[in-house]
C-alpha cells in the first residue's frame, strides 16, 4: 500500500511509463498480425512464416500488457516492478533486433522505451529500499 505522497507520485509515473511501453509494444504486435507491412523490413513480402512470427510476438506481448495493466489497476508496486523490468528487457531485445536490421526507427524507439522503463523500475525500487 502506498502511503506517502512521494511514493504515490513515483507509482503514478512508473505506471504511466509502463502503460505506454506495453501499449506501444502491443500495438506493434497487433499491427504485425493485421498490417504486417508496417513492421516488416522495407521491401519484404508477408509470408506464412512472417505471420507465424507475428503470432509469437503477440503471444508474448499481449499477456504481458494485460498483466502489467492489472498491476497498474491494483496499484501494486512489487508486481509493477517485476513486470516493468521484463517489459524493459524485451524492449532492449527489440532494439538489438532493430540494430541487426539496420533500421534506426526499430532501434531507437525500443531503446528509448527500454531506458524509460528501467527508470520507472528504479524509482519503484526507492520505496522498497526504505
Amino acid at each position: 500500500m502506498i502511503t506517502s505522497s512521494a511514493s504515490a507520485t513515483r507509482l503514478r509515473l512508473a505506471s504511466a511509463i509502463t502503460a505506454l511501453n506495453v501499449l506501444v509494444a502491443s500495438g506493434f504486435s497487433i499491427a504485425g498480425l493485421f498490417k504486417p507491412e508496417y513492421v516488416l523490413p522495407a521491401g519484404s513480402v508477408q509470408t506464412q512464416a512472417s505471420f507465424i512470427f507475428a503470432m509469437y510476438a503477440a503471444a508474448r506481448t499481449l499477456p504481458l500488457a494485460l498483466m502489467a495493466l492489472a498491476a497498474i489497476y491494483q496499484r501494486s508496486p512489487s508486481s509493477l516492478k517485476v513486470l516493468g523490468l521484463l517489459a524493459g528487457l524485451i524492449q532492449f531485445a527489440d532494439a538489438a533486433i532493430g540494430l541487426y536490421q539496420h533500421d534506426i526507427g526499430k532501434t531507437i524507439g525500443p531503446l528509448v522505451l527500454g531506458a524509460l522503463q528501467m527508470y520507472a523500475t528504479s524509482i519503484l525500487q526507492k520505496d522498497q529500499a526504505h
